[in-house]
This record gives C-alpha cells, structure tokens and sequence, in this order.
C-alpha cells in the first residue's frame, strides 16, 4: 500500500504488469459496472497510480488491482465516498488505524468472491422464514430474484432483527417511501450534471450520487439519533 509506482516496477517485472484491459477483465465479473472510464476516473483522482510506460500505456501490479478491489467494494458494499475512502487508503498507506466500516478488511485480505445465493441459501445464511422472505419482497423491500447478492443478505438480515422486536416489513413501506424521495433529491440536484452523456461524465455522477447519499445518510442517522437522546430527558 505504501509504495509508489517507481518502486512498484522495480520490484515487478514487465509480465508481472497488467493492462487496463486485463484489469477490466479480472474485476468486471465482481464489479460489472465498472469501465475503462471509471478506472481512469479514479486514477484521475490518485486513489490508484498505475505505473506509465515510456510510450505512456498504462499498467497495473497486484497490488493496485487488490486497492481497486477494495475501493470499489468500499463504494458498493457501503456507499461511501471517494473523499472518505482517500482517507482510509491515506491511513493504510500511513501505517495508522483506518476506522474501517464494520465486515471491511484491508486490501491484502479482501476476498474476489462475490455471493450470489439461490432462496433457500438466503434464508439458511440469514436464519429468516421463507414468509419473512416474501413479505420483504411484497414491500419492495427485496427484489425478487433466482439470485441474491449481498444488498439482499444484509436487508434480510436487519429484517430478521427487526422482526424479533415486532417491526415487520409492512411497518417498513415509509422507510421505502423515504429512501425513494431521497434519490429524488439528488436527482434533482445532479439534474445538470446528468446531461452529459459521455463515460467520464456518467462516472462523475455516479461518484457524485454516492456522496450525496452518504450526507443525506449523515442527516438522517443523526435525526434519529438526536429524537432517541430526547427519550432519555
């Protein structure tokens, strides 16, 4: 994590080195929105310095394929921004303690699997009922699918918890509600920005909606959290 590209290539030889392309093919079957602009985008925001040959080709080592690994999980599995995750990668490159979100790992330790599971391993994985199940779809709380990845595992999941205190998902259709006049917001407020049609422009807005969501998830927790502290008086 702490070395720069210079030292990078001389520790790894030219056929230890990847191309963007072959970079492109080892992440897309784990990140299958991920381009050739995205990858560019964040070098463009140096969370990733591949090294340049002298007729300026782009490559990547293992270890920058494995930081990319862990921003993009970072960014799909947490919502978090660039800036945000800058930090972290500033504290691992730094030696100093990350704060990372809860289930996240170094880079050297984040996994390439990512879990698509049948409905009867949801429900094994998760300990919930198939009723439960079927009422988060009902709410449109899941999606209903052949296969569930791992936004379904971690909503069944909370559901599960939700459900011994009695909060069932019929209870949680204003939650939904909400969650859908909060992407109106930043709609609304990328609404120019979305004009654009070309890769960079669409990465930029997709980076952009991220960090909006994640204020809008500051704003909300700390209402929350400030109602609860008014229990307490």
């Amino acid at each position: 994590m702490t070395r720069t590209a210079a030292a990078r290539s001389s520790q790894a030889g030219p056929s230890d080195l990847l191309t963007i392309g072959q970079v492109l093919a080892r992440l897309k079957p784990e990140f299958p929105d991920l381009s050739n602009s995205k990858l560019r985008f964040l070098e463009e925001r140096q969370l990733v310095t591949p090294i340049r040959t002298p007729s300026g080709y782009r490559k990547f080592s293992s270890a920058d394929v494995e930081r990319l690994r862990f921003i993009l999980g970072l960014q799909r599995d947490h919502y978090l921004p660039l800036k945000v995750i800058r930090q972290h990668l500033d504290d691992l490159d730094a030696g100093r303690p990350t704060g990372l979100p809860a289930g996240s790992a170094p880079v050297s330790l984040v996994t390439s699997a990512t879990r698509r599971l049948g409905r009867d391993e949801l429900l094994r994985r998760t300990g919930a009922s198939a009723s439960l199940l079927d009422d988060a779809v009902s709410a449109s709380l899941i999606s209903p699918s052949d296969a569930y990845g791992d936004d379904a595992v971690t909503m069944l999941s909370a559901l599960v918890e939700l459900a011994r205190s009695g909060i069932e998902p019929r209870h949680l259709r204003v939650v939904r509600a909400a969650a859908e006049r909060e992407l109106g917001l930043i709609e609304n407020a990328l609404a120019s920005v979305s004009r654009r049609r070309d890769a960079a422009g669409r990465a930029r807005v997709a980076e952009q909606s991220r960090e909006l969501a994640a204020q809008l998830d500051v704003v909300r927790t700390t209402l929350v959290r400030t109602a609860l502290d008014g229990l307490d008086t």
